[in-house]
């Protein structure tokens, strides 16, 4: 089976566990980035998106969208689960927000090239979907001038976690040279594919698909900061960077 198909699967199981997380971010009036629900007000990784044409490659309920579209932006989100888009409409009914949402692969969406000034990943595309398709499709997607930003994990959470996959520990797990790149996982839920390059390969990548690097945020989450997931700690995450904010503009 190719990943998009082994990941297809995966969330349409555990859509049903997203709509209380939905519901909650729909809720917010502020973006707030990844598992430590760090403010993008801290962060400030975002744009002014106010009359801009954004897109957001994996955007699974889409509250990362409904935040731009306040801002003032005329969003589109791309996903391809379906069970995760209905949740997503259901949140566009609940607080009166319309923007297209379509049911497509982030590595070939069935839109034009040049259409969209801002691109967002946010554990969508940048985790799910192959790099060297994504990061391409993204640059296609965008004009001359447009910003990529994306979050995904940070390649030592990657290298301190066990291949049985409990949490990250306080040693080297797996090597960078052949322990990164395609990730399987299988757990209670069933398998999974994820993509995870060191820094090295990820600015190549960016380069190759002509993007200029602005930034890159290793976040550190706040001493009170909590999170649902159990495949790191706080006290981890404190010390060494779990997630991490690519910033870029397309040439």
């Amino acid at each position: 089976m190719s990943h998009q198909e082994v990941n297809r699967e995966l969330w349409r199981g555990l859509a049903a566990e997203y709509v209380e997380p939905a519901r909650r971010d729909w809720a917010s009036p502020e973006p707030a980035w990844g598992i430590w629900r760090i403010p993008e007000a801290e962060v400030e990784a975002i744009p002014d998106v106010d009359g801009l044409d954004t897109i957001e490659l994996g955007c699974g309920t889409a509250y990362f969208s409904g935040w731009l579209a306040r801002r003032g932006a005329r969003p589109v989100g791309i996903d391809q689960s379906a069970e995760q888009l209905a949740t997503a409409r259901a949140m566009q009914a609940q607080h009166g927000l319309e923007f297209p949402l379509i049911q497509a692969d982030a590595e070939d969406v069935p839109l034009p090239g040049a259409s969209f000034d801002f691109a967002l990943s946010e554990y969508g595309a940048s985790l799910w979907c192959d790099p060297a398709r994504w990061i391409p499709e993204a640059a296609r997607l965008l004009r001359s001038g447009g910003r990529l930003v994306f979050l995904t994990h940070a390649p030592m959470l990657l290298m301190c976690t066990p291949l049985s996959g409990e949490a990250a520990s306080e040693r080297l797990e797996r090597p960078q040279f052949g322990g990164l790149g395609r990730v399987g996982w299988e757990d209670e839920n069933g398998p999974s594919v994820n993509f995870h390059l060191p820094h090295g390969e990820m600015i190549s990548r960016l380069r190759e698909a002509s993007f200029e690097i602005e930034a890159l945020h290793e976040l550190r989450p706040p001493e009170d900061a909590s999170t649902s997931y159990d495949f790191v700690t706080l006290e981890w995450a404190r010390r060494w960077p779990s997630e991490e904010i690519w910033v870029a503009r397309k040439r």
